[in-house]
């Protein structure tokens, strides 16, 4: 088995982005502006801009026996990824629908069959170990918590993109070394609602080296065990806000392997995600590294929450 770069355990999606000029009301009936079908998909949007941007990339996963497999068998060859996809005979694979509004912001509604759940049994150890990184996603929490397990083991940093508290995630949180989460996900898992107390608890709980959360237009919030970090996020032209998260894990990982300090890696994810918002789809607009350095050098940010400046006061 080769080494990679990166290896990425999780979901991978097709996407019908309808293009709307406002979210449907209850009961209504809109018109759309146009629509397109594009691979998509948390972990599998992560893995494909790695190796966009150079790093060599494995994605494990599970599809379906239909035409959308096929379609992510071709975009993984077409990105230069080592795909390890266990196919379900008879079953369709994970599809979205996803509403993108005037002012770019997503609403997915998603179809996943049961059979797709990935099973630790299904995944093998040598997939994992034999890469510098692994990126998780956490909704096959089993599966994810095992190749966790063995990446710890063999030494291997272990990232994570987490949005829901999903049954048994816990274990999983304790094998990650880099915990970038969503904006909801502090609070939802520790029962809190101060949003610092929450990300603060999240750390001491888990032990992770970083905790992080991500704050759509507010940009993201880390902490380190000392101090906090913040990024802002990039004022640019809106089109579509699918698959931000995804390129901002990618950015992350991808500076993560630069050895890179943590403020340059925070600005390279949060430039990364920008401009992916700047075209339609989870994989629309991933660019060249140096496009998103140009990001960093001369775009704006939009300015920080309320609640993050007096964090960033606080002394290591």
């Amino acid at each position: 088995m080769r080494s990679v770069d990166l290896v990425g355990v999780g979901l991978n999606a097709t996407d019908t982005v309808i293009a709307v000029d406002h979210y449907p009301e209850r009961g209504s009936k809109i018109g759309y502006r146009d629509e397109t079908v594009m691979p998509g998909g948390q972990v599998a949007s992560t893995v494909v801009a790695c190796a966009h941007w150079g790093l060599s990339a494995r994605y494990v996963g599970k599809l379906g026996d239909d035409d959308a497999a096929r379609l992510h068998a071709r975009e993984f060859e077409r990105a230069g990824v080592e795909a390890q996809i266990v196919n379900v005979a008879g079953a369709a694979s994970h599809k979205s629908l996803i509403l993108v509004d005037h002012d770019g912001e997503r609403t997915v509604l998603g179809r996943r069959d049961p059979r797709l759940t990935l099973r630790p049994e299904e995944i093998r150890r040598e997939w994992i170990v034999n890469a510098r990184a692994l990126h998780v996603d956490g909704y096959d929490t089993a599966a994810a918590t095992l190749a966790a397990t063995w990446a710890r083991e063999a030494g291997v940093p272990v990232i994570s993109d987490i949005d829901e508290p999903y049954p048994g995630v816990e274990a999983l949180l304790e094998k990650i070394d880099y915990l970038i989460v969503s904006r909801d996900f502090p609070c939802a898992l520790m029962g809190e609602t101060d949003y610092a107390k929450a990300l603060l608890a999240m750390h001491e709980r888990f032990g992770n080296i970083l905790s992080a959360t991500t704050l759509g237009p507010g940009g993201v919030l880390a902490f380190d065990g000392k101090q906090f970090h913040y990024s802002a996020a990039f004022n640019v032209p809106v089109v579509d806000t699918t698959g931000a998260g995804d390129t901002f894990h990618a950015g992350f990982i991808f500076g993560l392997l630069q050895g890179w300090s943590l403020d340059r890696i925070m600005e390279y994810s949060c430039a990364a995600a920008a401009r992916n918002c700047m075209f339609t789809g989870a994989r629309g607009g991933l660019g060249t590294v140096a496009e998103i350095e140009a990001i960093v050098a001369t775009t704006p940010r939009h300015s920080a929450p309320a609640y993050v400046t007096p964090l960033l006061a606080i002394p290591a």
